[in-house]
């Protein structure tokens, strides 16, 4: 049984399905924090990770590509998600950035309301 204070998909699809995750990788630290304040400043985004070291091998114009990159884990609504992806577009370094979105399936009651009141 669940704790009275987490939704999952089940018990509140037409919220829960308004929220989502969007990764983006960046090349540094710099980069990612800039991107990551716009976003939250904006409210675009009500929070924005950023995990250091990863290790990104990839295809890219004819070469296999190994580099090191930083990770952003942002949590946002769906339907800001296109304006998350042009002001991320706008401010990146690359010209073909990394924006994927996953949708929340489960999450405490209090986060996602959070959620919603930072990102209106």
């Amino acid at each position: 049984m669940l704790h009275p204070g987490v939704r999952t998909l089940e018990r509140g699809r037409e919220t829960l399905m308004e929220n989502i995750v969007v990764l983006i990788t960046a090349a540094n630290h710099e980069e990612a924090g800039r991107i990551a304040h716009a976003l939250v400043d904006a409210r675009l985004a009500g929070c924005a990770n950023i995990v250091g070291g990863i290790r990104s091998i990839y295809r890219w114009e004819g070469r296999t590509q190994d580099d090191q990159e930083v990770l952003m884990i942002v949590k946002t609504r769906k339907h800001l998600f296109e304006r998350l992806s042009i002001r991320v577009t706008e401010l990146h370094s690359y010209r073909v950035p990394e924006i994927i979105a996953i949708p929340i399936v489960g999450g405490s009651e209090e986060y996602l309301t959070w959620l919603k009141e930072v990102t209106d």
